[in-house]
């Protein structure tokens, strides 16, 4: 199924449907979903999937198709940003300072994890990078951990994997103790910075 013309007519219907579908919904969708939609097996809805991710590869396209953790979504391309914003008076993209990403590491390869946690790890008060990180949608509460006062954990959400063109948590680079303690003794250098002045 590698070139379109080649397909039969049972086949172009089938992905015309399939690329419907990601088109109308605008968010991932699961691959079942899509399956008990169209009426085929996954693995036949897998292979159109990424004949149509093949063929909006090619720069005449704007839009590309994302998997995100066994779900797939049809969206812009980042190279037409500049373009879109024109349009849709969207504000520029949202700043991740040194903090925000130090603190989203953590979360992405600590998860799920509470907010004293966090804190534990950085050394420092994180309420303002935890709520930023919310407000951008790049974390989210994955559940309550069963401890008093049953605090809530975070993890990272589908915008972080979409920001960050990860198909699913393991393809993130491999973190070590190292790389940890780094964040802390920045996060340390940081508190004291601020006591200085």
């Amino acid at each position: 199924m590698d070139d379109i013309q080649h397909l039969d007519d049972e086949m172009k219907l089938l992905l015309a449907h399939v690329e419907a579908i990601l088109f109308t919904m605008g968010e991932a969708v699961e691959i079942s979903r899509i399956a008990e939609a169209v009426g085929h097996d996954e693995d036949t809805v897998r292979k159109v999937i990424r004949n149509l991710m093949d063929r909006y590869e090619d720069n005449s396209f704007g839009v590309q198709i994302i998997e995100l953790d066994g779900a797939f979504q049809m969206c812009t391309k980042p190279s037409m940003y500049e373009t879109i914003i024109k349009i849709t008076n969207v504000p520029k993209k949202y700043i991740l300072t040194d903090v925000l990403l130090e603190t989203l590491s953590i979360i992405a390869y600590k998860q799920p994890i509470t907010k004293a946690e966090i804190e534990e790890i950085r050394g420092v008060n994180s309420d303002h990078s935890v709520n930023k990180l919310l407000e951008y949608n790049l974390i989210c509460e994955v559940g309550r951990k069963n401890t008093p006062g049953r605090p809530c954990m975070f993890g990272t959400s589908e915008e972080f994997l979409r920001n960050f063109g990860l198909s699913s948590l393991d393809d993130l680079p491999s973190a070590n103790e190292e790389m940890l303690e780094e964040f802390k003794t920045e996060a340390e250098d940081e508190m004291q910075l601020k006591l200085d002045i």
